[in-house]
């Protein structure tokens, strides 16, 4: 591994300057390597993050991906991490011309990642010397503690999808909502007049008074408003302890993992305290890759979007446009059985501009329901670029897909969902065209996203050194049965004592009522045949795992 040439850097700082001009927007400070294949294989694992802590999954996914070289050989182009600075990796087999336009993708690569607001919490962070100092503190305690290192680590990364993104990305930052006229008036009368400035009865009735003055006078909504200016003249530091409260208020633990970092009676004994760090390695390794994984389509879209546009405007490109083109239509082809983010993501960014362009995004066009008038119109508002720009700060795959997918763009692209049915003289799948319409497509496509389970604590049911109650928000797709044995003994480990899971599990009593021909059916053609699903009570005690229908659980409980 070896940092670019100077001739080759330069190439890039050019490309740099050339993608600016076109709007792109990144920070100037960048480090690019060029690696072999064999780097190439050993970083994958790590999520190409070469500081990231040791661990002995990595070791096995290595040994898997040297087995998938040697018999299928293949080139990966580039690789780009969201570190400050961001380093990028390039492959020593790419020749010369096709660096360029792997720059130009590179460099729209973090533009996303330095504007796209799911990324704003690692917005100041540098992962790489965070990632490199976990490594140590692991090392470290590897040394002390040996192989319960791994266990640990084996038993917090099975439970690291569970981390609630979400609230994580807005955790620390003042609501808006919280400033709501009527919270500052709850403020008012419940905690700054008792609380901080202790007033006397008489003082405290005579300032209700007042607000029911206004109330008297004007609607709920106006009264607040006067009411709280009022406040604002007489008391000259109601609004920095207003503000000042909101900073102090801790946001509810809302993931499994935090939730036992701050709640497990095992983690505050002394002897086990060194199990902590691990665990908040893990959790927070988890949130830097969480916004790259939910945002795959619409940042391998936008980067293929960049390249194509811009390496086609270069000079460089002069006799290489055989082989651009071969290169490009392998990475952003879509695929017939399967998906492509690369393809999806940049159609979606084209189909964006163009219908922006029109002025096509308004209720008057989706108003129109003649076909004909809808392929006529056309405003000329020239506001493509401007939107799909937007669409790269504000949207992450779900919203995008969700807000965007539509008829026109599933008939744009000739898109389809396919289905199968086995040839039973074959004894072979054979493939094809279920459907052409935007619901069915979307349906597939939001399908393939990352969605992982919602599993939270129930906190009514849980208390500090008794059984940890989980609940699984069910979403009409059961819980991975396979996994279910091994996770809970790993929380039951962190927890320190029984856990208990609620969940939906497929009422398999009811399944084998179903008639034979509805079986053949479905071997025949995959359809969905309608299931039912019962609550079902997974309990882990002393390494053991049971399992109840949840209203025997009720009533054993109740026993």
């Amino acid at each position: 591994m070896e940092l670019l040439n100077g001739a080759t850097k330069k190439i890039m700082e050019e490309c740099k300057a050339i993608s600016r001009d076109q709007g792109l927007q990144f920070r100037d400070e960048t480090l690019e390597f060029m690696i072999t294949n064999e780097d190439m294989i050993k970083l994958n694992p790590k999520g190409m993050i070469p500081t990231l802590y040791d661990y002995w999954v990595h070791d096995v996914f290595v040994l898997q991906d040297k087995g998938k070289y040697d018999v299928s050989p293949g080139n990966p182009y580039e690789t780009v991490i969201n570190t400050r600075p961001p380093i990028s990796f390039y492959n020593d087999n790419n020749p010369d011309w096709l660096n360029v336009m792997i720059f130009y993708h590179v460099i729209a690569h973090i533009d996303f990642f330095q504007n796209n607001v799911f990324f704003k919490k690692t917005w100041l962070d540098d992962f790489l010397g965070k990632a490199l100092s976990d490594a140590q503190i692991i090392k470290e305690l590897r040394l002390e503690k040996g192989r319960w290192v791994d266990y640990v680590i084996e038993f917090s990364r099975g439970i690291d999808n569970l981390v609630n993104f979400y609230s994580h990305l807005f955790e620390g930052e003042i609501h808006y909502s919280s400033f709501s006229a009527q919270s500052k008036v709850d403020f008012f009368f419940d905690e700054y007049l008792q609380k901080i400035l202790d007033v006397t009865t008489f003082r405290f009735l005579e300032e209700l008074e007042k607000f029911n003055e206004f109330k008297r006078i004007h609607n709920e909504e106006t009264a607040q408003n006067l009411f709280l200016l009022y406040v604002e003249k007489k008391y000259l530091d109601f609004n920095v302890k207003f503000e000042k409260r909101l900073k102090k208020q801790k946001p509810v633990s809302s993931d499994v993992l935090q939730f036992m970092l701050e709640n497990s009676s095992k983690l505050k004994k002394d002897e086990n305290e060194w199990i902590k760090p691990i665990l908040q390695i893990v959790r927070e390794t988890s949130m830097y890759f969480q916004p790259q994984i939910r945002t795959k389509i619409l940042n391998e879209g936008w980067a293929s979007y960049w390249h194509e546009k811009l390496f086609l405007l270069d000079p460089r490109m002069k006799t290489h446009e055989i082989e651009f083109s071969k290169i490009n239509s392998f990475v952003v082809s879509l695929p017939r059985v399967g998906m492509n983010p690369y393809a999806v993501g940049l159609r979606l960014f084209k189909f964006l501009e163009a219908k922006a362009d029109r002025g096509m995004l308004t209720f008057e066009y989706e108003n129109l329901s003649d076909v004909a008038a809808r392929s006529k119109f056309d405003r000329k508002t020239g506001a493509g670029l401007k939107f799909i720009f937007n669409v790269r700060k504000f949207h992450s795959d779900s919203t995008a897909v969700n807000e965007f997918v539509d008829q026109d763009f599933v008939n744009e692209f000739k898109l389809f969902v396919t289905g199968r049915q086995i040839n039973r003289e074959r004894g072979v799948w054979e493939y094809f065209i279920k459907s052409r319409k935007a619901d069915d497509f979307k349906r597939q496509l939001s399908a393939s996203l990352y969605h992982p389970p919602s599993v939270v604590v129930d906190k009514s049911r849980t208390e500090s050194g008794e059984a940890l109650y989980l609940v699984h928000n069910f979403e009409g797709k059961e819980l991975v049965r396979e996994y279910i044995q091994n996770t809970m003994l790993g929380i039951e480990f962190l927890w320190g004592n029984k856990v208990i899971l609620e969940t939906h599990e497929i009422d398999e009593s009811l399944l084998k009522k179903e008639k034979q021909e509805d079986f053949d059916s479905l071997l025949k053609e995959e359809k969905e045949i309608e299931l039912k699903f019962q609550k079902v009570v997974y309990t882990m005690e002393n390494k053991k795992l049971s399992r109840q229908a949840f209203k025997e659980y009720i009533n054993n409980y109740a026993k």
